[in-house]
Parts: C-alpha cells; structure tokens; sequence
C-alpha cells in the first residue's frame, strides 16, 4: 500500500516519465550489475553523478521529516521530490514518528508502520530519482533496538559486568535482526569509550573503565551486529556496527560531557586507543563515529592525525567516519574553529569524516563551497565514494525493501525475551551479603523504594511490549507464599523521560511525607527490599546547555539517604538493590546494610531476574567494571593508576569503595597461585599462567577469573597493575577446574619514550584473582 501510495500521488504521468528516465541512465551501468566488484560499481557510479548528487549522499534527514510528512505523519511522496530532488543519502530513524521528539509525547512507529516508511522511501528513492541510489537508513541499539515493541536489553554498563562476551554477542545479533528486518542496515552501536569519571552521565552507555575489558566486549558486540569475522559484506540478518566515539570522551574535563579531554598522546595510546584498534583489526567494523570532545586543542571531528593517520593508516580503517549528531556544526558553534557552517564542513571533511549526521546541516553547503573553488570535488567524491561504498555492501541496490510481516514476527519473540531475562541475571552483581540472602519467600516482605514499581530501561531507551517491575517479579515469584508490602518511599525526580530537557528533583517535604508512609508500612514487616539509584533524568547524556546529565556529586539523589536512615531505624534486614547509571557513593548504606545488589537497568526483564537472585533460583555471578568511589574526592579513582598516585589523604583513605572487578557469590571458591609454563621467555616469547579454581560452597555458581600483569621496572612509568586476561566459568558445588591464559609480547608491550610499541626484557609480575585487589602473584621474566 505505501509503494502505490508514493507512486500514485505523483503528477499524472510523472511516474512514467521517471522510469524511463531511470531506465535510460541505468542501460549498460556497471553499478546496476550485481556480479561487478563493489569499486568497480562506486567507480561507475560517482561518474554519472552530478555535485549536487554527490552531496545528497553524506547528508541525512532528521528534523525535517516534518517537511515531507502529512497531517498524520505519512510520507507526502510530492513533498519528498520537491525538498530532495537529487535524492536522500542516509535517513535518520525511520522507527521515530518525525525527528527529536520524545516517544514519550509522540510515540514512535511499530515494526509494520516503520517497514511502510522505509518501503516507500526506498520506492521513491530507486525508481523514482535519476541515479536510483537506496538510501542507508541507520538507528540506535546500544542495548536494544530504540523502537517500538523492541526487546530491551540491560544496559551497556550493566552487560559489562557479566564479563561475558559470548552473551553480549548473543544480545547483539538479537539487536541486528531486530533492526534489519526492518529495512534498516546500519546502527550507532556499541560505545568503547573507557570511562574514568562517574560524574559524566554516559559512563552507563559504557563496558566499563578498563580497555582490555571494553575491548573484548567491543568485538563481540560488533561480532553479533554484523557477524564475526572480516567479511566486509553485510549478510542476513545484520547491521553494520557504528564504533563510538573515537576518542577521549569517557574522561571530560570536570565529568561535563562534550567537555575537554587533557589527554596525552601516550595516555591515548595505552588506554584509549587499545579497545578502538581491537575492534578495527580483529572485525569487520565499517563505520566509526568520531567524538564531541577537543583533544589538546583539536576536535575530533576536525582530527586528521586522529582519523586519517591513525584510524586508516596505522590501524588499517576501510570504512567510513560518520559524525556524531550536529557535531560537524559545532566545530564553529561549540568549539569555535570556523566561522560558518561552510567553514565546519571543510575542516570536517579535510579530517576524513565522511557524512554529516543527523540533519548534514554543515555538509549541505559543500555544493557551493566547491563551485567557487574553496573544496575540491575530489575530496567531496572521496566521502562519497565511501557511503556508496556501505551501500553496496549492505546489498541496499539489490534488496532495498523490508517484511513487514516478517518484522513483526521477529520483534521481542520468545527467544529474544529469554536472552533479555539470561542477560539481566548475569548482570547482577552481589557487593555485599551478611548471610541474608537468599531470602526466603516467607511471611511479610516490604518492597520500597523510587525503582520498586517502575521498570527503569536507561538511556537510549526503546519501548518494549512487557516491561517487569521489581515489585511485580517478586509478587510472580513469591506468590500466595509470602505477603508483600509496597511503598514508594521517595521520589528522585519530578520526571523520569530520557528525552525531557528540564529536570526537576522532586519536592523534600512531598518525600519526607513519602518517606514517612514507607516507615509506617514497613514497621510489622519482617524484611526489606529496597531500591536506591537514578532515575533515566538523574544520569544522562548531557546533549545541549539545556539539556544536561552530568553531577558533580555522587551521592544518592534527593532524599534517598534519609529513606534508607528512617527504615534502618526499623532494625529490620534490609536488602538494598540499586538501580542506577553511574555508580554512586553509598558509603553509609554500605556499612549498615544487610545485603547490596547491583542492578545498574536491567531491561525489560529486570524486575523477574532480580527476584531469581534474591530468591536464590539464581546465583549472582556478576563483577564490577568499573571502580566505587568513596567520595567525588577521589576522582580519578580508576584502578590501573600509575605508582606515583594515591600515596594518601589526611583523615581518609584512597581505598575504594569497591574495587574494579569484584563481586561475590552465594558460594564461595578458592583460587590457586598462578602457575606459569614458563618462568623465562624471550621478547617474543610465548608463556601460559593457569589458576585452579574449586567451588568450596553448597551452590552451584559463577566466578570471574581475571589476569593482571605490571613490569616492574621500565623506561617509561607503568601502571600498578593492568587487567590482560578473565574468563567466567560455572562450577558445582566441590567442582575444580583450571582456568589458562597466554601470554604473550600483545600483553606484555608498552609504548616506549620513542613512542614506539615494544617488549623490555625485565620482570612482569604476573597476578590472578577475582578482582582487582585479591591476587596472588608469580614472576615471569622476560629475556634480553
């Protein structure tokens, strides 16, 4: 129906006339020819282009979808020939209802109406433009696809701390399939920022602050989204991943995103560089996203030591560079490096960043700025060489068109809620337990707290057919066995919409009489269940001045302290769940309460797997990927510092409050000293480390075993200890096994004071344990 529909509402006779038209452009053309080499077909195609063409394809259209929509926001097929007479390069979203509005006030497309607006757009765009180039639409799955009836995963930081790259590559094709069966082949996933500083809102859209660790789980993301492997060919059932963002933006200036990164070029290259350059050789990865932050003084959209020599010369990047939304833009209105839009554009495309996202507002004056001789179109063909290029590869020439009921049976099928619920548990992280849980489901149970009876999803959001609150997965678990008691105890936020550009932290006295309604519910109780955190307002990507998300605190928002004082006061068990996006300073309920859950969001099924762990149906197996802060005093507070840090405070520690990698069970192991075959290698050298691990409990449970190494004397200051192996394992109860790891000159090298990647001979300590602090040690040394 929408095909006939764009067909139909052009001029009597239009349609002909531009068949034939296509018709006549496309006799004997090599990029029509399927069984040509893809260069072969973007050679031929930017030949028959003309400027305006060319520039069609590195811009998109977000916003504007409003000028070629009608009333009921269908596509006005007459519209969209007279705003885009040379055709559309990319498409912004076509899952949203018409640009950046939150779903919440207009909700977004479901799969079939989404498939309808991608159908008739591609209709348009192959039969009814001169060229009959598809257009590349893209969307956003950091954690599931952000669209209507979508399976929604935990978020990124959340899949971070299951330390399980074969379950974050699960999640991901999940993703894929979602995505692509809608007629879409690109998404703006994953995010391999390290994150060092927890007062910056999108440490949640993170893997966490270690680069060996974001790395892994960078390549099985990219792994799931477009299949593993370097086949640059996109297959069925996959998209083409969007690495982001290159680089330095998890550790802004002041925590403020968007803000400064003071980062060397040797601290980009021993932390930052390592899960980007993973990523580009170890995948396919066609697309990288460069970041909204300056690095000494540079963009990194106007970068081309950043994304041309780097990226593309010493990593070996074929793909394309996309811009981060509207950054092309604030080159001039942010940054101040050019005076206009045309200016932006110029220092942009000079960089090598190859399509202006989402609105190509800076891109768009390119056409010009090459009539009059400021850009070359060499450079403009460059860029558009490589989105045809994506196009090509995505098969969008041959197969431009969706399933509508194909999409609408893939979406949040049965096996996809069951990953969603898999992922959740493995999520969880136990911080602390004094022998409460597993509870039992028995007598009265208090469940209370801001994120009791609302399933919290995160940033970038998607809006999921069945969302499960805590509250309901306790009342599905526990049914008639045990009597449960809701109150919401306070109020975090007035609003808790992700897209809403005001915040509001909600009224004290209005919680204190919230507060005071919980104690009152709790007080016959036997138990409680707690939960503390953020709302999707408290922590968030901070996008413009009036739309922030970053704190410069990381205390529990509001009154949730005083919640948690007034119920404690009870002397009741408490068992405190948080739900969160960063990971907060709870130094007191640290102390004082029973037990500690971390949830981070744990998608739509979050609410049945943490009463699986509560009730201990399962064993919470998950590990820290980021450091806990004390207090924003201790920032930066991530643990592979250098030696000369943390020498000490007066009157407090620079002690954590939970080190990188820990986590506890329900069970308890034991773990080996690590043994080595090897005690002497030579500089290229191969040695293996082995760790026996026995479950010493009564349950069957996960561990995270984790490698360290440090060189203990060399050229250039080292950290104290760098993560370079883990791997989770499950055992039964008395069950041993042996866990190895090899290692070799990758894990042992350093950038020297020549800046060049080398292996010194000397002494690396080699450390095992299960997280960051608890570790045995041997030497391995390593010879001239």
């Amino acid at each position: 129906m929408a095909m006939v529909t764009a067909l139909s509402a052009l001029p009597p006779g239009a349609a002909v006339a531009r068949a034939a038209s296509v018709k006549a452009a496309a006799a004997g053309a090599v990029y029509k020819d399927a069984n040509a080499p893809i260069e072969a077909r973007v050679d031929d195609l930017i030949a028959r282009m003309t400027l305006d063409e060319k520039i069609a394809q590195i811009t998109a259209v977000w916003d504007a979808k409003s000028e070629i929509f009608d009333a009921k926001l269908q596509l006005d097929p007459a519209k969209l020939a007279s705003h885009y007479p040379n055709g559309l390069g990319q498409f912004t979203r076509p899952s949203d209802a018409k640009g950046s509005v939150s779903p919440r006030v207009l909700p977004g497309r479901n799969p079939a109406q989404t498939v309808a607006l991608v159908n008739a757009l591609q209709h348009w765009a192959t039969t009814q433009t001169r060229l009959g180039i598809p257009i590349l639409f893209h969307e956003e799955g950091l954690h599931g696809y952000a669209a209507v009836g979508a399976t929604s995963f935990p978020q990124s930081i959340a899949m971070a701390s299951s330390w399980d790259p074969a379950m974050l590559r699960a999640v991901n094709s999940v993703i894929a399939r979602e995505i692509r069966v809608r007629g879409v082949s690109q998404v703006l996933a994953p995010v391999v920022d390290i994150a060092r500083d927890p007062r910056w809102g999108r440490i949640e859209e993170t893997y966490g602050e270690d680069p060996y660790l974001v790395g892994e789980m960078g390549v099985a993301a990219v792994e799931g989204l477009q299949g593993p492997g370097h086949a640059r060919q996109l297959t069925p059932g996959h998209v083409f991943a969007t690495l982001k963002h290159l680089t330095g933006h998890g550790q802004p200036e002041s925590g403020t995103n968007v803000g400064p990164a003071p980062i060397s070029e040797r601290e980009l290259r021993e932390n930052f560089f390592p899960p980007f350059e993973q990523v580009v050789k170890r995948t396919g990865i066609e697309a990288v996203m460069a970041s909204y932050n300056e690095i000494d003084g540079v963009p990194s959209h106007a970068n081309k030591w950043l994304l041309e020599k780097v990226l593309r010369g010493e990593w070996g990047f074929k793909g394309a560079v996309v811009s981060d939304y509207s950054a092309v833009d604030q080159l001039m209105s942010i940054h101040h490096i050019a005076p206009d839009l045309e200016g932006a554009a110029r220092r942009a495309l000079d960089a090598g960043v190859d399509a202006d996202l989402p609105e190509g507002l800076s891109y768009s004056t390119l056409g010009k700025a090459v009539r009059e001789g400021r850009v070359s179109e060499a450079q403009v063909d460059k860029a558009v060489r490589r989105m045809l290029d994506l196009k090509f590869r995505a098969g969008l020439f041959e197969h431009p068109y969706a399933d509508a009921a194909a999409a609408e049976k893939l979406t949040n099928d049965a096996q996809a809620r069951a990953l969603a619920l898999t992922a959740a548990q493995r999520s969880i992280t136990l911080l602390k337990n004094d022998g409460m849980l597993p509870l039992k489901p028995e007598g009265t149970i208090a469940v209370i707290g801001p994120s009791a009876a609302v399933a919290r999803l995160g940033g970038y959001y998607g809006q999921p057919p069945h969302k499960v609150s805590i509250l309901d997965g306790i009342k599905a678990r526990v049914g008639d066995k045990a009597k449960i008691v809701f109150a919401q105890g306070v109020k975090i936020t007035e609003d808790d919409d992700w897209w809403a550009d005001k915040v509001t932290k909600s009224d004290p006295a209005e919680n204190r009489k919230l507060i005071a309604a919980a104690v009152e519910a709790a007080r016959g109780v036997d138990r409680i269940v707690l939960t503390l955190g953020d709302t999707e307002q408290s922590s968030r990507e901070g996008w413009a001045d009036n739309h922030l998300g970053d704190r410069p605190s990381l205390d529990l928002v509001g009154e949730q302290q005083e919640l948690f004082d007034a119920l404690k006061a009870l002397g009741k068990p408490i068992t405190v769940v948080l739900i969160n996006g960063r990971p907060p300073s709870i130094v007191k309920v640290s102390e004082q309460a029973n037990a500690i859950l971390e949830g981070w969001y744990l998608g739509e099924q979050g609410g049945n797997a943490v009463a699986d762990v509560l009730f201990g149906d399962v064993n919470p197996g998950g590990h820290l990927p980021v450091t806990v802060a004390r207090s924003v005093g201790q920032l930066p507070v991530f643990y592979n510092a250098k030696p000369s840090a943390r020498r000490g405070y007066l009157f407090d520690t620079t002690a954590p409050l939970y080190p990188f990698g820990f986590g506890l069970s329900y069970t308890t192991f034991d773990l080996s000293a690590p043994r080595l075959s090897a005690a002497t290698i030579g500089k290229a050298g191969q040695a293996t480390v082995s760790v026996d691990v026995r479950n010493t409990g009564n349950r069957l449970g996960d561990e995270v075993v984790q490698l360290y190494i440090r060189d203990k004397v060399s050229s250039v200051t080292r950290p104290i200890k760098e993560l370079k192996g883990f791997e989770r394992i499950t055992l039964k109860p008395g069950e041993t096994r042996t866990v190895t790891f090899n290692i070799g000159p990758e894990a042992l090298q350093m950038w020297n004071d020549q800046m060049q990647r080398v292996v010194e001979p000397g002494d690396f300590e080699i450390m095992t344990g299960d997280n960051s602090v608890d570790l045995k040690t041997t030497t391995l040394t390593v010879a001239p």
